[in-house]
């Protein structure tokens, strides 16, 4: 972010890209600068197939965490549900890992087992029961009772639509800000 000029029409374009208000790009943007050190990047940890480490800049961790935004007290059912579904779309992607539109068991247990690898009481054979499980209860909502010989090719989005219905994502999922100034009256 540059000079106060440049920066105010940088971060209402940014508010107008991402729904933030400015105070609260301000806020991510420290946050930003704390996670990567100061630097204009925060580098992915995780290797991409082809070998290279991804980076984002500000921007990009912004637009990520749009996705994390509060509802909006004044949203009618209409948006409401169009926020519900990018959510959920971007949930979607995560655990797509190769785009082709599902879900598949062995992107289901490569998330599982990258979620739980900071747990050194669980084996990777336990975490790939959590993940199979976790499948089957999603064959079962999409699918219903499934044949012997049937096989579960793997989530599409109207399916990951389905299991995640009656779960309120808008407010389970969404970045909290806390204001600073309670915080430091509570110490």
């Amino acid at each position: 972010m540059g000079s106060s000029h440049s920066m105010s029409e940088e971060i209402q374009e940014l508010a107008e890209k991402t729904g933030f208000t400015s105070e609260q790009i301000e806020h991510l943007h420290r946050r930003f600068k704390q996670l990567s050190g100061d630097q204009p990047t925060i580098r992915n940890l995780r290797q991409e197939s082809d070998g290279l480490a991804d980076e984002i800049n500000f921007e990009d961790f912004l637009t990520i965490m749009s996705y994390f935004r509060p509802i909006e007290m004044n949203m009618d059912e209409e948006q409401l549900d169009h926020f519900r579904k990018e959510k959920l779309k971007f949930l979607f992607h995560m655990y797509d890992s190769d785009h082709d539109g599902k879900i598949t068991l062995q992107e289901y247990r490569n998330v599982v087992e990258e979620l739980l690898s900071g747990n050194p009481h669980l084996e990777k054979e336990s975490a790939r029961s959590i993940a199979d499980g976790a499948m089957m209860e999603a064959a079962s909502i999409c699918v219903g009772q499934m044949e012997p010989d049937q096989v579960y090719e793997g989530i599409t989005f109207e399916d990951f639509l389905k299991i995640w219905q009656g779960i309120d994502i808008e407010t389970k999922m969404h970045v909290r800000f806390l204001n600073m100034e309670t915080i430091a009256q509570c110490h």
